[in-house]
């Protein structure tokens, strides 16, 4: 176990303590020795942990504290790399440049062996099925869902006859060969899936959908026979 690990480790057993708990504690649930654990305290002290206490007395750690993002193990650093990588290679210009972004910012500020470790990771996505090319502009639909308003789309079906909608969209799915908007749909008053690939015409409206996202994905989900997500 490396020494972010460890330090990680120690931040979540002491968050599940409401009251000071003793360092012969934390030092048995953590399989290090009661001097290693005070070397750990004062390293996260010094980096912001409200670690309050002293040998003998046990120790709290107080609310609020926000784990800086060094504090990853090497299970959450590889699926971070997976994950930025994936997104990187999708359609939606934006998403991408913001994943490749993102993981430069983690990886500038983690530790020089996790940042080894980043560049040495053996995960690696798989070269991408031919797609179906989008006719429209993700980004616009994303910023759409995240303010949960309208869009006015023009939709082809797959002998190619378009026909306008009004939708309230809340979900964007990404799969291999499609991405597929999720919404609500005023001319057929009921849930619709609609090909990216297969919107001819895209406006975005000022006017907000009556429900709130969460209620909609919700009544989706038990609609599909989904389960929420963990």
């Amino acid at each position: 176990m490396s020494r972010s690990e460890r330090l990680l480790d120690l931040i979540q057993i002491m968050r599940r303590y409401r009251r000071p708990v003793s360092g012969k504690v934390l030092a048995e649930e953590t399989g290090i020795s009661i001097r290693t654990l005070y070397r750990d305290i004062a390293t996260l002290q010094g980096q912001g942990a409200h670690i309050e206490g002293e040998p003998g007395l046990g120790y709290m750690l107080r609310p609020g504290f926000m784990l800086p993002p060094l504090m990853f193990s090497e299970d959450e650093i590889e699926a971070l790399v997976l994950g930025s990588r994936w997104v990187a290679r999708q359609p939606d210009a934006r998403l991408s440049i913001a994943a490749r972004d993102a993981l430069a910012k983690i990886v500038a500020v983690l530790p020089a062996d996790l940042r080894d470790d980043v560049d040495a990771s053996a995960l690696l996505v798989g070269p991408r099925e031919p797609a179906h090319p989008d006719t429209i502009d993700l980004a616009v639909v994303r910023k759409a869902i995240r303010s949960e308003h309208k869009l006015d789309i023009t939709y082809n079906d797959g002998g190619g006859t378009g026909t306008q909608r009004l939708v309230w969209p809340f979900a964007l799915g990404f799969f291999e060969r499609v991405r597929v908007v999720v919404a609500w749909c005023e001319l057929r008053q009921d849930f619709r899936h609609f090909r990216a690939d297969r919107i001819s015409a895209l406006q975005p409206t000022d006017t907000r959908y009556p429900r709130r996202r969460q209620v909609l994905l919700k009544q989706w989900r038990e609609g599909e026979g989904i389960a929420p997500p963990d």
